[in-house]
């Protein structure tokens, strides 16, 4: 995911505080990492390094079962994914493309949206989802992504407004 520091050309402190909180989070203690992540993004700030933005939103979203809540996040996060560079992708992690981030980030809001009963903007999310795809990199995650964006879009087409049931806790990437 987003965080991933194995092949990190420098510390970040920053980047390792958010995957600190998002392993709190994944350990159940939601509240905390929420608090830790909401204190985080004060610090970085709305014009703060995008990368930071995109990763801390993204997560933060993943944090709250409140569709509208978590959509204000995934909407901050495809905002600054958008002001993110190959160069500084580069710079946490040689092995990751900004490119790869945006299946996540649209189907994230494609399910947001659908989960509010706002289908046109979920259809809308799901098909750049889609079209992003080939980004993904081969493996499991890539794979999870793909099997989610096609069930996001079969919800999407029933008009499913239920809340999707999770492989595991992380699984709303």
């Amino acid at each position: 995911a987003l965080t991933s520091t194995s092949t990190s050309t420098s510390t970040d402190p920053t980047m390792e505080a958010i995957g600190q909180a998002v392993t709190e989070g994944r350990a159940g203690d939601v509240a905390s990492a929420r608090r830790r992540l909401l204190g985080l993004w004060s610090t970085i700030g709305v014009t703060g390094d995008p990368l930071h933005r995109c990763t801390l939103a993204h997560y933060l979203a993943d944090l709250h079962t409140d569709p509208a809540q978590a959509l204000v996040w995934d909407v901050r996060a495809l905002d600054a994914a958008d002001a993110v560079t190959q160069q500084r992708v580069q710079e946490h992690d040689a092995r990751l493309h900004i490119a790869g981030f945006y299946p996540s980030l649209h189907l994230n809001l494609a399910d947001d949206h659908r989960r509010l009963a706002s289908f046109e903007a979920a259809d809308r999310h799901i098909e750049a989802a889609a079209e992003h795809a080939p980004n993904l990199p081969p493996g499991a995650y890539g794979d999870l992504l793909r099997v989610a964006i096609e069930q996001v879009a079969e919800a999407i087409g029933r008009r499913d407004t239920a809340e999707r049931t999770q492989p595991d806790q992380g699984a709303r990437r």
